[in-house]
């Protein structure tokens, strides 16, 4: 009777998750369980009744994308499955290049993009969106962390040029004196640099170049593109493949949305920007470097220019911001409903405050209102 006691108490508490929406990670298990249920998934919060609204939703919708949202869509998946019965979302994390081919296809009802639509893709979408055009909703904001694995080091300082300098094999040993000048007082070992990038087209190594271009134009000579264009370094599929070789590699550096590096215990580097001290990658600085993006859209394309050379203070500038990519007009009439519905969802406060729960940067709120209008004139 005990035992059954027991089990029925475990069912209830992991029912509970559920309903809350707990996000369910794809990296592997955190060493660090402080703020995990009782079933190893991060903790949220329940949206309050009224902030998932159903009306329209129906049947199934597919949508695919940026991996670097993954874990934010998780999340919000599981929130809005749990309020609206009967409908099913289903995100499939590949990369930002994978979604918007899959867009303009025609075979998802949204894509996440980590760069905004290229002037080309904008025209393939016409062909897809009957009257209109696929647009940027920016939904996701954050740090795209630097990651590393060096033995008997715990924290570690990097500038833009060092960093470039790391990714494009010019630095080749852990002790280089580029890296010591930044690292006084630190111990660093004569360890290779296994540097790791993404294998695929990925809006995160191109906001990633966005960022070297900018703050390093004479280390990174190379235009931001989604597909990696530096020599050397080793190659992984989507964040949670090079997280798990950062994780595992002594001597890795590689870069990847927070969550990965929070999900898996591994270290961040802290950023040498010019201010008075070394930023650090979390949601909060991140937003500093955000709220500053200038929208560069047209009409509903509320397309985002960051600064990625930005010197104030507190704010990381290697951020990222992923845009849900759906037509303005001309969706689909069997997944408007639940397009707008979601994207409401994500937009709307209870939303938005799941990210800041989990490691991302909500939108600012002045951009956020221009989101949330857009959503509703979708047709």
């Amino acid at each position: 009777m005990k035992l059954q006691r027991k089990n029925r108490l475990r069912a209830s508490a992991l029912g509970a998750l559920v309903v809350s929406g707990a996000l369910v990670l794809t990296a592997c298990g955190s060493d660090d369980n402080t703020n995990t249920g009782a079933d190893g998934t991060p903790k949220a919060s329940a949206p309050a009744p009224g902030d998932i609204k159903c009306d329209g939703a129906k049947g199934k919708l597919l949508a695919s994308g940026s991996s670097a949202q993954k874990n934010a869509v998780d999340l919000w998946v599981k929130n809005y499955m749990a309020a609206c019965s009967g409908v099913e979302v289903n995100y499939k994390s590949s990369s930002s290049g994978e979604g918007i081919v899959a867009f303009n296809q025609g075979t998802v009802g949204f894509a996440g993009s980590d760069s905004a639509l290229k002037p080309e893709q904008v025209e393939d979408s016409k062909k897809i969106c009957t009257g209109g055009q696929g647009i940027n909703l920016p939904m996701v904001g954050g740090p795209i962390a630097l990651g590393f694995n060096v033995a008997g080091v715990d924290k570690l300082n990097l500038d833009a040029a060092t960093i470039a300098n790391i990714f494009n094999d010019k630095i080749k040993k852990w002790d280089d004196e580029a890296i010591k000048k930044l690292n006084p007082g630190v111990t660093l070992p004569p360890t290779a640099i296994q540097a790791f990038h993404r294998s695929e087209d990925s809006g995160t190594t191109e906001n990633l170049g966005k960022y070297l271009k900018a703050a390093a134009p004479d280390a990174w000579s190379y235009e931001a593109s989604k597909k990696w264009p530096a020599p050397g370094g080793q190659a992984a599929s989507g964040s949670a493949g090079v997280a798990s070789q950062v994780k595992a590699v002594d001597g890795a550096i590689g870069y990847f949305e927070l969550s990965y590096a929070t999900s898996q215990s591994i270290k961040t580097v802290d950023v040498n920007t010019g201010a008075t001290a070394p930023v650090k990658a979390t949601p909060e600085n991140a937003s500093k470097a955000i709220s500053a993006a200038k929208v560069t859209g047209t009409g509903s394309d509320l397309a985002l220019k960051l600064d990625y050379a930005t010197k104030a203070e507190g704010a990381y500038p290697i951020v990222l911001v992923t845009y849900e990519v759906v037509c303005d007009k001309g969706n689909k009439p069997e997944t408007l409903g639940t397009v707008k519905s979601f994207l409401e969802y994500t937009a709307s406060d209870a939303g938005q405050k799941a990210l800041t729960e989990n490691g991302y940067a909500p939108i600012p709120a002045e951009i956020n209102t221009k989101v949330r209008e857009v959503i509703k004139s979708l047709a």
